[in-house]
């Protein structure tokens, strides 16, 4: 079976790629994953086949993982409180359309997306 590292891989997306030691971008679903997580940088080793777009991973199996960074300094809790209290803001404003029946433009959607994570990553420290 052919080994490599993840490149990429977005849990909310579904899909990510693996570099092949051949140099072969091979590309990931998340039907494949199941709850196996891929961190960027992860060894992997995979079985390969042809999808509709080019190499696609049948199976995936984590070899070794990269270490965690160690944790930047937290936000001081004041900092943070600002950061919260504008993101309710914001999510008051999202809610307000939801009730409506309108979800957010997915440009906007994807931004808070993005919010959302850093904040929870932000909290994990």
């Amino acid at each position: 079976m052919p080994t490599g590292k993840v490149r990429f891989f977005d849990e909310a997306k579904g899909f990510g790629f693996i570099a092949g030691e051949d140099g072969q971008q091979v590309y990931v679903h998340a039907s494949i994953v199941g709850d196996t997580q891929l961190p960027q940088g992860a060894r992997v080793e995979y079985a390969v086949g042809e999808g509709r777009r080019g190499p696609q991973a049948l199976s995936v199996r984590v070899l070794n993982a990269p270490q965690r960074q160690t944790h930047k300094p937290r936000i001081p809790a004041d900092e943070m409180a600002v950061i919260v209290e504008d993101l309710v803001k914001l999510l008051d404003g999202v809610g307000e359309k939801l009730k409506q029946g309108n979800y957010p433009e997915r440009a906007k959607a994807r931004k808070l997306a993005v919010m959302l994570r850093q904040v929870a990553t932000d909290f994990e420290g």
